[in-house]
C-alpha cells in the first residue's frame, strides 16, 4: 500500500472518530499522520524498514505502527473495527460534500437524519436551512450533491467490465449456451455505465435462466423468466440477461446493444421498406415488400440488409454513423496495437509507486517502442511535484537510462498551468525536456472566459507540447472545469499543440463527443495512460477504447508513430 492510500486511510479513521466524538487530540494526530505523509520526500518502504518512521514530525510511536501495519499487510485492523462500529449510513453522510463528521453528528443529533434518503427529505422540506451553522445556502449546497450522488449507482466502464467478463465466461462455458456477448452501452464502450445486459441464446432458456439466478454474484433476484431475467450482483449493480434461439442472437444483440436513438433510425428505415425489425427477427408487413431469404446470423449481414457497411458498437450513438455507413465510409478505427509508445506516466520521484527503471522496463514488456516520463512540477505540492533541482537531475538521469534501456525514453514533466496561464517551470528548464505536458489542477472555480484565456495562454507558450486532462473532470466524482472546448481545440490547432486523451477509467479526458470533429479540423491527439504505477500503463487500452468511440482513426494519433517520426515531431514542436 503506497504512501497516498494510507493517508487516506488515517483521514478517513480521523472523520469516523471525530463523529463518534472522540478525544479531539487522538482526532488531530491522525490528520497531522496524513498531512506528514503526504508532504513526505523520502522513501517510506525505506524508513519503515529503518525504524525510522517517528523522525517524521508529526508520526509518534502509535502512529507508526498503524502506518507500518498498512505499508506491510495492506490492512488495519483498527480501522476495520471502528468501521464496524460506525453504522454504515453515517459514514455514507460524510461522502456528501461538505458534509464533515460535525454536521454529520448535529444532522444525527437534532434531525434524527441517519442515511441518504433522510438527508434528502429534509434538505427538500427546508429543515437544514433552519440548524444553526448550516442555512439556505448550505442546504441548496446539500441538494445538488445529493443530486450528483445519485449518480452512483453508475460505475466507471473499466470497472463494469471487470464485473461482466467473468459472467460472460461462465455463461459461455454453459453447455447449454450456444452463443453469448455483452450488450447494452458497456458493449458501445460508454464512459459509466448503469447496469449489465447479456445477451445469449440456447434451446433450453429455462436452465441458463436457473444458472443465471442462483450464482454467488446475485444478491437478490429482482424478477425471472424464461426470456429475460435481472438481478442485483452483490456489487450493487443490476445485470439482465436475455435468452433466445440462435436464430434471433443477432437480431437480439443488436437489439439489447443500443443506443436506443440508433435503433430507433434502423427500425424506421425498416418501416419505410415495409419490414417490421425487432429483437427477435425481421419480416415483410407491407404488401409488395421483399425481403431476402439467406438467413440473417450476424450482425453484419442485418446492415447488409440494409446497404450499409458494418457499423462497430462504439459508433452505434445516432450521430453520423448512418449516414457514413451508407456511402461506405466508416472508419477504420484505431486498435489498441497500433499503439507503440506513451507520454503522461508518473514515477516514485512525484506521487507515483514504481521507479523510473521499473517504468520503463513495463513499457518494454509491453512491447512499447518509447516511453515519456512526466513527473508533476512543483506547484503540485499534494503530488510531491519536483522541485526545478530534482526535475533537472531526472532529466539527466532519464537521458543515461535511454542510452542503456531497450526503449527510447524521453524527458518530459506535467507542468501546472497557473491561475493566470503562467507555466510552473523556468523557460530554461523547459527547453532541456523533451516535452512538455500542460494541466490544470488548481483554482477549479474560475468562470469559463477566465479559465479558457488562461488555458489557452498556456498553449502558446512555445515550450508546450500538449494538454493534459483538458477538463480536469473525475467521472462521478467531479465535474469537469467551465471551458470553451471549441475555442481551446482551434487554438491548439492554430499553435500546433496536442490534446491527450487521457485513458484513466476515471477520466476519459477529452471526452468522445469533441473527437470527430475535432479529428477532421486537423486536432493531434495523443493516447496517455496517466500512469501512476506500472499496471496502470494499460490504462492507454481504456483510452483506445474511448478514441474508437470519438471515431478515431491510427493517423490522427501521435503515439502510433514509430520511434523515428515521433522524435522527429517533439524535435519539431518542441524545439
Amino acid at each position: 500500500m503506497h504512501k497516498e492510500e494510507i493517508a487516506k486511510i488515517l483521514e478517513e479513521m480521523a472523520a469516523l472518530l471525530e463523529l463518534k466524538g472522540e478525544n479531539p487530540f487522538r482526532i488531530r494526530a491522525y490528520r497531522n499522520g496524513a498531512r506528514a505523509l503526504l508532504n513526505l520526500d523520502a522513501d517510506l518502504r525505506q524508513l519503515i524498514k529503518e525504524k525510522k518512521l517517528t523522525d517524521i514530525e508529526g508520526i509518534g510511536d502509535h502512529l507508526a505502527e498503524k502506518i507500518t501495519e498498512l505499508f506491510t499487510k495492506g490492512r488495519l485492523a483498527e480501522y476495520e473495527k471502528l468501521k464496524k462500529k460506525t453504522p454504515a449510513p453515517l459514514s455514507r453522510l460524510l461522502e456528501v460534500p461538505g458534509l464533515g463528521p460535525k454536521k454529520v453528528r448535529a444532522l444525527y443529533q437534532r434531525l434524527r437524519i441517519r442515511s441518504l434518503a433522510d438527508l434528502k427529505k429534509a434538505a427538500r422540506a427546508g429543515k437544514i436551512a433552519k440548524l444553526q451553522g448550516f442555512g439556505k445556502k448550505s442546504e441548496a449546497k446539500i441538494l445538488e450533491a445529493l443530486e450528483s450522488s445519485e449518480k452512483e449507482t453508475r460505475r466507471l466502464w473499466f470497472d463494469a467490465m471487470g464485473q461482466a467478463e467473468p459472467i460472460l465466461k461462465a455463461l459461455r462455458a454453459l453447455k447449454e449456451v450456444q452463443q453469448a456477448e455483452i450488450g447494452g452501452s458497456l458493449r458501445r464502450k460508454c464512459e459509466t455505465i448503469g447496469d449489465l445486459d447479456f445477451v445469449a441464446s440456447s434451446s433450453t432458456p429455462e436452465t441458463v435462466m436457473r444458472w443465471f439466478t442462483t450464482q454467488p454474484f446475485v444478491k437478490k433476484i429482482l424478477s425471472t423468466g424464461s426470456a429475460k431475467s435481472s438481478v442485483q450482483l452483490k456489487s450493487g449493480m443490476q445485470a439482465d440477461l436475455r435468452v433466445v434461439s440462435d436464430k434471433q442472437f443477432a437480431f437480439a444483440l443488436y437489439y439489447f446493444t443500443g443506443s436506443k436513438e440508433h435503433n430507433i433510425r434502423l427500425r424506421t428505415e425498416a418501416l419505410k421498406k415495409g419490414w417490421s425489425l425487432s429483437e427477435y427477427g425481421i419480416e415483410a408487413v407491407k404488401k409488395g415488400a421483399r425481403l431476402s431469404p439467406a438467413p440473417i446470423d450476424s450482425e453484419e449481414k442485418l446492415f447488409k440488409l440494409f446497404g450499409l457497411s458494418y457499423i462497430p458498437p462504439e459508433l452505434r450513438e445516432n450521430r453520423g454513423e448512418f449516414e457514413a455507413a451508407a456511402k461506405h465510409n466508416i472508419p477504420k478505427l484505431i486498435e489498441e496495437e497500433d499503439i507503440r509508445g506513451a507520454f503522461h506516466c508518473h514515477t516514485a520521484a512525484s506521487d507515483g509507486r514504481n521507479s523510473l527503471k521499473e517504468m520503463i522496463a513495463a513499457a518494454a514488456k509491453r512491447g512499447w517502442e518509447y516511453i515519456g516520463i512526466s513527473d508533476h512540477s512543483k506547484s503540485a505540492f499534494q503530488a510531491n511535484g519536483l522541485s526545478e533541482e530534482r526535475l533537472e537531475a531526472q532529466i539527466e538521469e532519464i537521458r543515461k537510462l535511454s542510452k542503456k534501456s531497450a526503449i527510447r525514453v524521453f524527458a518530459g514533466v506535467e507542468c501546472d498551468i497557473l491561475p493566470k496561464g503562467d507555466l510552473d517551470v523556468s523557460d530554461g528548464l523547459l527547453k532541456k525536456l523533451d516535452y512538455v505536458i500542460v494541466s490544470i489542477h488548481s483554482s477549479f472555480q474560475q468562470d469559463e472566459k477566465t479559465m479558457t484565456k488562461r488555458l489557452i495562454r498556456a498553449i502558446e507558450h512555445p515550450s508546450a507540447t500538449m494538454v493534459g486532462h483538458l477538463t480536469g473532470r473525475l467521472l462521478l466524482k467531479r465535474k469537469e472545469i467551465a471551458l470553451n472546448i471549441p475555442k481551446i481545440i482551434d487554438a491548439c490547432i492554430a499553435n500546433k499543440k496536442i490534446i491527450e486523451l487521457n485513458g484513466n477509467p476515471e477520466r476519459l479526458d477529452m471526452d468522445w463527443r469533441y473527437w470527430r470533429s475535432a479529428a477532421e479540423k486537423g486536432l493531434l491527439c495523443c493516447i496517455n495512460p496517466d500512469a501512476h504505477a506500472v499496471d496502470q500503463l494499460a490504462f492507454v487500452d481504456t483510452g483506445v477504447q474511448i478514441a474508437r468511440k470519438g471515431w478515431l482513426e491510427k493517423d490522427a494519433v501521435v503515439n502510433t508513430l514509430p520511434l523515428k517520426k515521433i522524435e522527429a515531431l517533439l524535435k519539431k514542436m518542441h524545439p
